[in-house]
């Protein structure tokens, strides 16, 4: 029998979810300057725990200052940063959800303004004034995720996932046009998925064995073809070393863009993937009400990612599991309805300014 929403999930490792259905890592603004926990982002993120979502994930949290890609970007890069994430993980938990901090480096994306370092990247983009990394560097890099990962176990966060989506830093390594290093670390698929094992190895060896640990990837858009994507997920799902694949789709529901694919949708193709050792599949993208999300569980999924729907209500989780016909409501709305769901003023700004027609005053 298909699982339910209202199912709860097991992993190889780690706290098992009292049902399918995760916070999706969102873009807030709330945070402080030095990536110290914000008050507004804390409290955005424990409304949704109250709000019956089985996982609840931060934003993406920088582990170097210089990947620093927002303004009030929660960070993971200094001990400074443990004791808000201590509170954040008791926040949630007593609101009986597992806690996850999304760890990211935005490499060329990364905002120099805010960072007051310039601009790294597996490779140059000279007309960003983004400079390579040197191989010395990637190995600091990895060294870096791996210690962001340990703070976060450090201040009780159940555990972390890679952010290796939507062209940042990680990604960045995918790139099969761009990516030619010759250092083990570019060119052939093999040394450019390499990081990604390097991190996860290193993340394995230096935390415990009831910590969690996931990894986002996207299929499409990036400079790397669906079957590199396919074979690299699949991989990572085999792999036995992380207990979550977090695939970012933008579109759960559409064809794939190479129509070799047709007429299986992307969650189809994702979702029939082989796993291994218990190893779980998440989905994300265009899930916008309780039938969207049981499709994608049916389709081969063993969880879903909210994102949009989790801004405009606090309790998605819950009503998609209480009513099978809800559907979650649309932007435009007011900064006092965002209010009403903790979405503090300066998420409200990001909605305002980062998107059209998000908010109506």
């Amino acid at each position: 029998m298909t699982a339910q929403l209202a199912d709860s999930i097991s992993f190889p490792r780690g706290p098992a979810w009292r049902n399918r259905i995760a916070l999706a890592p969102l873009t807030n603004w709330q945070s402080h300057e030095d990536g110290t926990l914000g008050e507004d982002e804390y409290q955005f993120l424990t409304r949704r725990a109250d709000g019956g979502f089985g996982l609840v994930m931060t934003c993406a949290a920088a582990v170097q200052k210089n990947g620093i890609s927002f303004p009030g970007q929660l960070a993971v890069y200094a001990d400074d940063h443990v004791d808000g994430l201590a509170r954040l993980a008791d926040g949630i938990r007593a609101r009986g959800a597992v806690s996850a901090v999304q760890l990211q480096h935005a490499g060329s994306r990364s905002n120099p303004q805010i960072s007051g370092e310039q601009a790294v990247s597996p490779f140059p983009y000279a007309k960003r004034n983004v400079r390579a990394l040197t191989t010395a560097e990637v190995e600091q890099l990895i060294e870096d995720f791996v210690t962001a990962a340990v703070r976060c176990e450090k201040a009780g966060i159940d555990g972390i996932e890679l952010h290796g989506a939507h062209g940042y830093m990680l990604c960045q390594f995918l790139n099969a046009d761009e990516n030619q290093r010759d250092d083990g670390f570019g060119g052939s698929y093999r040394n450019r998925t390499r990081i990604y094992r390097d991190i996860i190895s290193g993340i394995r060896a230096a935390t415990g064995p009831d910590f969690q640990l996931g990894v986002r990837l996207s299929p499409e858009k990036y400079a790397y073809g669906t079957g590199e994507a396919l074979a690299f997920a699949e991989e990572l799902l085999g792999g036995g070393q992380i207990d979550y694949l977090d695939m970012s789709l933008w579109d759960s529901f559409k064809l794939p863009d190479d129509d070799a694919y047709h007429p299986a949708r992307l969650v189809d193709l994702f979702g029939r993937l082989d796993r291994g050792n218990g190893t779980r599949l998440g989905v994300a993208g265009h899930i916008f009400s309780a039938q969207d999300a049981q499709d994608c569980l049916d389709s081969g999924a063993d969880f879903i990612f909210f994102g949009r729907g989790a801004i405009l209500h606090h309790d998605m989780a819950r009503r998609a599991i209480e009513e099978p016909a809800f559907v979650s409501r649309s932007f435009p709305v007011t900064r006092a309805y965002l209010a009403e769901q903790a979405v503090g003023p300066a998420f409200q700004t990001y909605l305002a300014t980062g998107w059209k027609n998000y908010v109506a005053d």
